[in-house]
């Protein structure tokens, strides 16, 4: 049986789409929707909650902030592994707000044991957490994003705190602004991704590290919608609703897909990865699991 999964979401008490800092978000369709918007919200939220649940991780649930609506995407707010979180510094004065908010809710979970310390970048440098920093357990590395939100000399820091090897992915366009909304590690050790949101420099790092049968590619439809921000536990995939294909080829490779009603977070730009931090992760060597074998289904 496999550790439980710990995982960090953030309520969406005081979600909105208030702003605009990336192509995606619609603070008209948002306000045109009204109070039928939150209602969808807190459904959405908790659906993907007990998605997670299901797929057997524990959720570690921080309050919203009023004024502070992108909180609900805490996978910016760090990286995390082999329990130490490295503190997030957005690019953007919209999100920094959330800094002190997502220490409070880390310095937090090092009190109650589920991590041993909490650290930061250089005042000079931003980067956006997970969102742009992805632990490739098969690999035993890190996919790190540069382009839109996060910095290129990030990458010194994160291999300096960690000790791990990185991998540099710049992306290709602000559409695709952090690299978990085009790339996402499977754990059976395939990768789905977007190739068009990725440089050719990121993409022949990709091609260096895996097989071609380990590449899962996405398509417009599928990246539009979202389920490339997916949340990999086991044998389970968790996607904001998938295009009937991509569940399909997804399921072929022995996966089961776990589809989730995300609608108000894309109008924000976000889907299933983006609303979840992973507070577990190891550097340890894992086995790849066979995916047909429901003895090793994560408990």
């Amino acid at each position: 049986m496999t550790a439980t999964p710990h995982i960090l979401m953030a309520r969406p008490t005081h979600y909105e789409v208030a702003y605009e800092i990336n192509p995606w978000m619609k603070p008209a369709a948002w306000r045109d929707g009204g109070r039928a918007n939150s209602l969808a919200a807190q459904r959405a939220w908790t659906a993907l909650r007990g998605a997670l649940e299901t797929s057997g991780a524990k959720v570690h649930a921080m309050a919203g902030v009023a004024g502070v609506p992108d909180l609900v995407f805490p996978a910016n707010a760090a990286v995390v592994l082999n329990r130490t979180a490295l503190l997030a510094r957005f690019r953007h004065p919209q999100r920094q707000a959330e800094a002190p908010h997502n220490l409070a809710a880390l310095e937090g979970l090092r009190a109650a044991g589920v991590l041993d310390r909490v650290i930061s970048f250089n005042d000079d440098i931003h980067q956006e957490g997970a969102g742009d920093c992805i632990w490739d357990a098969t690999r035993r590395l890190f996919w790190v994003a540069s382009g839109p939100r996060s910095s290129p000399s990030s990458l010194a820091r994160i291999a300096e705190v960690f000790g791990e090897e990185v991998v540099h992915m710049p992306l290709a366009t602000d559409r695709y602004y952090h690299l978990d909304t085009c790339f996402c590690p499977l754990s059976g050790g395939e990768v789905l991704y977007y190739p068009p949101a990725l440089s050719e420099d990121a993409l022949a790092a990709l091609h260096a590290r895996t097989r071609p049968d380990q590449r899962v590619i996405a398509t417009d439809e599928d990246a539009e919608a979202f389920c490339v921000n997916a949340v990999s536990i086991g044998p389970d995939v968790i996607m904001a609703r998938p295009p009937a294909r991509l569940a399909a080829r997804l399921s072929e490779r022995g996966y089961r897909v776990i589809s989730v009603n995300l609608d108000p977070f894309l109008l924000s730009g976000g889907g299933a990865f983006c609303m979840t931090l992973r507070l577990d992760l190891t550097s340890e060597a894992a086995l790849t699991p066979d995916l047909a074998t429901p003895a090793l289904l994560t408990a």
